[in-house]
């Protein structure tokens, strides 16, 4: 049987975290490094390759890459990074890749060569290569999106249930053609939320909806106004619209705004927070996604492989939160509460 740092941590009667810092040649008292000393030695533990690497060569960098820097999600999730990471002793390298899967592999090309501890990384498409990473022994924990065919570790919100929730609040609130402006089919949170708004549909009426009724832009303000005006030229528009994220919602809300329907007129559900205005709309519908959350969870998995954690890789979900703003009511995984 395989012994990890949490195994260490029950022995030695410390946290997890304590085990990290100490084979990371972090400052801790010395009775509580003796005890995890001893702990490992008893149990035969031993930090793998990469990590001793990391630590002969005192690498304290950890490379941080994000999409959009400017769309504040990832600025909440970036500032949670940071602030577990400095409390362990390292610092954070922040790589905008601009959802650009070519700039996304010379960033990570930069930072395997260094080397930086580690990475964590909102990849760019579901083709994103971990390779170059997995080849140099640095670990790799994704965020908000998965990458598929690698096996690291990965933190997600729940887009498809958040989604699907988002969309049945539409409803409920008397709304009944609802269209989706979501984001490029490379991405995974966009697909995921376009498959959430799809599902809420077919359950609430039996049928597919009107394919016209989904519209694939960019995650930019722009990209929500091309879609909200494409739908409203339809012959029959809808009459409330799910968009997948907050800059998709601020385009919709300028369209909105410029044909004089806005919300409650025309429905609107802005997952992933508020849109980037000054005044949001009365009767808007918020999801809220667990941006430091899903920070403070990527750190704190990066920090234990970096420690020597050697377990397949995990995989974690969290769950979204949606409000209904003129309501006043919470929708907390699948439950509506007052």
């Amino acid at each position: 049987m395989m012994v990890t740092i949490y195994d260490v941590a029950a022995k030695a009667g410390v946290s997890p975290a304590t085990v990290s810092r100490v084979f990371n040649g972090i400052k801790v008292t010395p009775e509580r490094a003796e005890a995890v000393r001893q702990a490992a030695e008893e149990l035969g533990f031993v930090p793998n390759r990469n990590a001793r690497r990391l630590r002969t060569s005192s690498s304290e960098i950890i490379a941080m890459m994000v999409p959009d820097i400017e769309n504040p999600f990832f600025t909440v999730m970036t500032r949670a990074v940071e602030d577990v990471a400095r409390a362990q002793g390292y610092s954070v390298m922040l790589c905008n890749t601009d959802e650009d899967p070519t700039r996304e592999q010379e960033y990570l090309r930069v930072a395997v060569s260094d080397p930086v501890a580690g990475v964590i990384m909102v990849p760019s498409s579901r083709t994103t290569s971990l390779q170059l990473a997995q080849e140099r022994g640095v670990p790799v924990v994704c965020v908000d999106r998965h990458a598929p065919g690698n096996a690291v570790d990965a933190v997600v919100a729940d887009n498809i249930g958040g989604a699907i929730a988002g969309t049945k609040i539409l409803l409920e609130s008397g709304y009944r053609r609802i269209g989706c402006v979501s984001g490029p089919e490379r991405v995974e949170t966009a697909e995921d939320r376009a498959t959430g708004w799809r599902r809420a549909i077919e359950e609430a009426t039996g049928s597919t909806p009107d394919p016209s009724l989904l519209k694939r832009v960019e995650f930019t303000i722009a990209g929500g106004e091309q879609a909200t005006r494409e739908l409203l030229a339809l012959p029959e528009p809808p009459d409330a619209i799910f968009a997948a994220n907050n800059k998709l919602s601020t385009g919709v809300i300028r369209v909105l705004s410029e044909r004089g329907i806005l919300p409650p007129t025309t429905g609107l559900m802005a997952f992933g927070g508020l849109p980037l205005v000054l005044l949001a709309p009365l009767g808007i519908k918020v999801t809220h996604l667990p941006a430091r959350e899903l920070g403070r969870r990527a750190a704190n998995m990066l920090l234990e492989r970096i420690a020597g954690l050697d377990v397949p890789a995990r995989d974690i979900v969290l769950p979204v939160v949606i409000s209904d703003e003129a309501e006043g009511l919470m929708l907390i995984d699948g439950h509506v509460e007052a």
